[in-house]
């Protein structure tokens, strides 16, 4: 069997000219770092970002390379090339990306349609995904240990003081 090839990306982007999404990817076998650019073709801005991004991320050719970029990524750089076809600024589009990203705390998620309910907890997935401690960050501490302090009176914890039940 032949070698798997292992590709890391490392960052990816999207150019509007000509539309095309660039990835900056590490090459394990031979440890340097390329681009591959992957020409966006057949989209408008009527496109549907969710769909183009999959397309992308299952294309035979790409597969591979676009592992390490997750979905709501690839919609990301889609949505920004959308707004620009339609004539907003980078600014803009980012913004609006933003607010459609943000969950609202206040809203009531029971009353989403599933496709809505997804995206929600795919956001929410992504945030804790970029907010988690990974093995390899570099402040990764794998055994944190406190020193609790032993003499000062600890406080009573807030136990159910109502039961009496053995324990």
């Amino acid at each position: 069997p032949r070698a798997v090839m292992t590709y890391i990306a490392k960052k990816c982007g999207i150019c509007f000219q000509p539309p095309s999404i660039v990835l900056i990817y590490k090459d394990d076998s031979e440890d340097k770092t390329r681009q591959r650019i992957m020409p966006v073709r057949n989209f408008s801005q009527f496109s549907d970002c969710s769909l183009a991004a999959e397309q992308l991320k299952n294309n035979p050719r790409h597969k591979a390379y676009l592992e390490g970029v997750s979905l709501r990524q690839l919609q990301k750089l889609y949505s920004l090339l959308k707004g620009h076809l339609g004539g907003e600024s980078l600014a803009e589009s980012l913004e609006k990306f933003r607010q459609e990203e943000t969950i609202d705390p206040e809203e009531d998620m029971n009353k989403l349609d599933d496709k809505e309910l997804a995206k929600r907890k795919s956001i929410m997935d992504e945030l804790f995904e970029k907010n988690r401690k990974k093995k390899d960050d570099p402040d990764f501490i794998y055994d944190i240990e406190v020193e609790f302090p032993q003499d000062e009176q600890l406080e009573s914890c807030g136990w159910d003081v109502e039961s009496d039940e053995e324990i």
